[in-house]
């Protein structure tokens, strides 16, 4: 028998998740599966670790590329309701991982509870932008989250504080544990304020960025007291291309798909970025895109 058999009703064999991500490429997973609550995912991890079977977890799909091999493990998404509520407690929100944080944050404009203003134009759900504390230059999520629900990969629920978290920039301590909750704390305020706030944020977010294109969102953090963008754009890489892909004349940070593109050709890009930056700037570019790549060693079973 099958690791996977008592899961049979609710995997996917095969999945083609590369066309789930905003860039819509790469290739496939071994298996995906879309736990019905937390106690059902819970037995899924066991069994996964058991059998030493790869996990991953897909959420947005903004800042992920998958490889044009695909991935040998098994792709969760947390899309059923369970993981997509929302309790709101005065000012404090519960909201489950599953929730998509753009809607969410103009919902919350819209009622005059702020704190979410600098998610306008940030693709995520909320289980990923806690894992990599989403932000930009108007804020991060993690100043708003006071506790998250975790399950470990053993299986075991926990609740983890703020400062357990670990949120720096564009990451967390969380590790192999997945996020199915988080308590966000906002303050209640003139909600024309607010929403004037967020407006505001998301219309310089499509001034400045290639929103309409077809990208991942930033693919490199900013180094210490520096833009990527900036850099990329200094090195004259603005409009460079490698097969269908380039760089997005907008915005340097920001890599665009056109029809028939590959993941090979965006790690090809990437990679001639990073050279031509350490070369002119003598500045490492450390990748905020999660390049999916798949794993030689694998036991994914049958």
């Amino acid at each position: 028998m099958s690791w996977w058999s008592e899961f049979a009703s609710r995997i996917e064999r095969d999945a083609p998740i590369g066309r789930q991500t905003w860039l819509r490429l790469g290739g496939r997973a071994r298996y995906l599966y879309r736990p019905r609550d937390d106690k059902d995912l819970a037995l899924l991890m066991i069994r996964a670790k058991n059998e030493d079977v790869p996990l991953k977890v897909l959420g947005g799909g903004a800042n992920v590329l998958i490889s044009d091999d695909g991935f040998d493990g098994v792709v969760v998404r947390l899309d059923d309701d369970a993981f997509r509520a929302i309790n709101r407690r005065s000012s404090s929100l519960d909201v489950g991982a599953g929730v998509d944080l753009m809607p969410l944050a103009r919902r919350c404009s819209g009622l005059g509870l702020s704190g979410l203003e600098c998610m306008a134009g940030i693709p995520a759900t909320v289980g990923g932008a806690v894992r990599m504390n989403a932000g930009g230059r108007f804020g991060e999520f993690g100043s708003v989250v006071r506790q998250v629900e975790v399950l470990r990969s053993d299986g075991n629920r926990e609740t983890w504080s703020h400062d357990r978290i670990g949120f720096g920039y564009r990451r967390t301590d969380l590790g192999d544990s997945i996020v199915l909750a988080a308590l966000v704390e906002l303050v209640e305020d003139d909600p024309r304020r607010v929403k004037r706030t967020f407006d505001e944020y998301s219309e310089f977010k499509e001034r400045s960025q290639p929103l309409a294109d077809k990208s991942a969102g930033c693919i490199f953090k900013n180094p210490p007291g520096q833009s990527a963008g900036a850099l990329i754009d200094q090195a004259g890489l603005k409009g460079t291309r490698c097969g269908k892909v380039q760089v997005s004349g907008r915005h340097a940070n920001f890599i665009i798909a056109h029809e028939g593109a590959t993941a090979s050709d965006v790690i090809r890009l990437i990679d001639t970025i990073r050279e031509r930056v350490r070369r002119v700037f003598g500045t490492e570019l450390e990748l905020e895109i999660d390049i999916w790549k798949p794993l030689r060693n694998s036991k994914p079973g049958a």
